[in-house]
């Protein structure tokens, strides 16, 4: 199975059924079993102490393996996460982007799996890792 969505098509179908996020993540990259997702980090993702905050990193990490689901599936906007899993590693540093990097773990008829690893831009060290589960709804 290949992509359903092309990175800019993915871009703009979440954009008009999430506008009001629109403005906070960007793709960087998509293949079939993998996607570089970015937060653009802004005043409103910093916690106390200026770091970012872990509501922030849940939705890149959500957003990342939704979007992923998204590029294989198609428009299946009603896909749901079930579970998560969420370990923070480290601070992220002062002033950058967070990029997650995620991929495919499992695609099956009713649920996928993926995994995401997030970075400050420009840093090779972990900031946090997730492993999201989505259920997706039947076929009609």
């Amino acid at each position: 199975m290949g992509l359903a969505f092309e990175a800019r098509e993915l871009e703009t179908y979440m954009e008009k059924i999430f506008p009001q996020v629109a403005n906070d993540f960007a793709i960087d990259a998509l293949s079939v079993d993998a996607i570089t997702m970015r937060l653009k980090v802004a005043e409103r993702h910093l916690r106390p102490g200026g770091t970012v905050s872990g509501p922030s990193m849940f939705a890149l990490a959500d957003v990342t393996v939704y979007a992923l689901v998204l590029s294989r599936l198609g428009p299946k906007s009603l896909a749901v996460t079930t579970n998560c899993s969420l370990d923070f590693m480290r601070k992220p540093e002062s002033g950058r982007d967070i990029v997650a990097k995620g991929q495919l773990l499992k695609l099956g008829r009713s649920l996928a799996v993926g995994d995401v690893h997030m970075f400050s831009a420009g840093s090779d060290k972990l900031v946090a890792r997730s492993t999201m589960t989505y259920s997706i709804p039947p076929e009609r």
